[in-house]
């Protein structure tokens, strides 16, 4: 019999994408220090964050697979990549999506599938790029204001009104972009001989 699984989470989106793959779960938020590290790239930052959330759970739940996610958006200014977090208020949402109008932004997804019970560790990064549509400031705004995505990484909230800012989404699997590849998530808890199917 496999272990119990649990989503290392407070996030609502992951929590339902999660659902969508009808396996029983529980959710824990992991308490970690977010802060990105001197020169640290950003697919090594959310791999990274993806790992210690899963583990910082081990002591408390020793008998379980854990699933860590973290995600960065990342739009490519002057040759230097920048980092999009989470914007948390209006006006940051505003600057974030002025300067991804009209650009490619890549959305990284760090992903651990940790097993406490015999520290057993997969990881990886899902891409998913977005192309964003040149956007007005007024259209920015009535976006803002109608979806308030405030605490979404980018922006915007792509399940949702945020599909109208795109003009073309590549990847494998669109589930990334709202912050838990379903399709990776498989072959890593295979990888832990959980069948899905």
């Amino acid at each position: 019999m496999s272990l119990p699984l649990l989503l290392a989470s407070s996030s609502v989106y992951r929590k339902q994408l999660l659902e969508k793959l009808q396996l029983p779960f529980i959710c824990a938020s992991p308490d970690i220090d977010e802060s990105i590290l001197p020169s640290e790239q950003p697919s090594d930052y959310v791999q990274r964050l993806a790992i210690e959330k899963a583990k910082a759970l081990k002591m408390e739940y020793p008998h379980h697979i854990i699933i860590g996610s973290d995600q960065c958006a990342v739009l490519e200014v002057n040759g230097q990549q920048q980092i999009l977090g989470k914007p948390h208020t209006v006006e940051n949402a505003i600057q974030q999506l002025s300067q991804a109008s009209g650009q490619h932004v890549t959305f990284l997804t760090g992903l651990c599938v940790y097993n406490s019970d015999n520290q057993q560790c997969h990881s990886l990064v899902e891409p998913f790029s977005v192309h964003f549509r040149t956007l007005t400031r007024p259209q920015i705004e009535r976006y803002i204001e109608q979806e308030m995505p405030l605490d979404c990484a980018g922006s915007f909230k792509s399940e949702g009104l945020g599909i109208r800012l795109f003009s073309a989404l590549e990847g494998r699997d669109p589930n990334t972009l709202i912050g838990l590849p379903l399709i990776a998530l498989i072959d890593l808890l295979e990888q832990q001989d959980i069948q899905v199917l």
